[in-house]
């Protein structure tokens, strides 16, 4: 009756790839002996500032932008509200006087 036997699925095993358990459970470790000898292990804080500015360093679209300034400055974004402005205007009432 081999023949009819079914497998039973393989078991899941979760396997993290962005951490290492046995690293921490060992600092953990050596930071509790490091207390009981006197000596100081501080728990920092998170620092806010640690990382400002580090993705712009990794991304070329976003040191050009940086660099450059932005695409579009103030003279223009005004010039181009007030071009729609009279479009709208001229749409709305059929001339194009004020």
């Amino acid at each position: 009756m081999g023949m009819f036997n079914t497998r039973q699925p393989r078991g899941f095993r979760r396997v993290s790839i962005y951490t290492d358990d046995r690293k921490e459970k060992l600092q953990k470790l050596v930071d509790e002996v490091k207390r009981q000898e006197g000596e100081s292990v501080e728990d920092k804080p998170y620092d806010i500032h640690k990382f400002r500015g580090t993705f712009i360093n990794y991304t070329p679209n976003a040191r050009r932008y940086r660099e450059n300034g932005s695409f579009v400055k103030w003279p223009v974004a005004l010039a181009v509200v007030l071009v729609l402005l009279l479009i709208w205007h001229y749409l709305l009432t059929g001339n194009a006087r004020f």
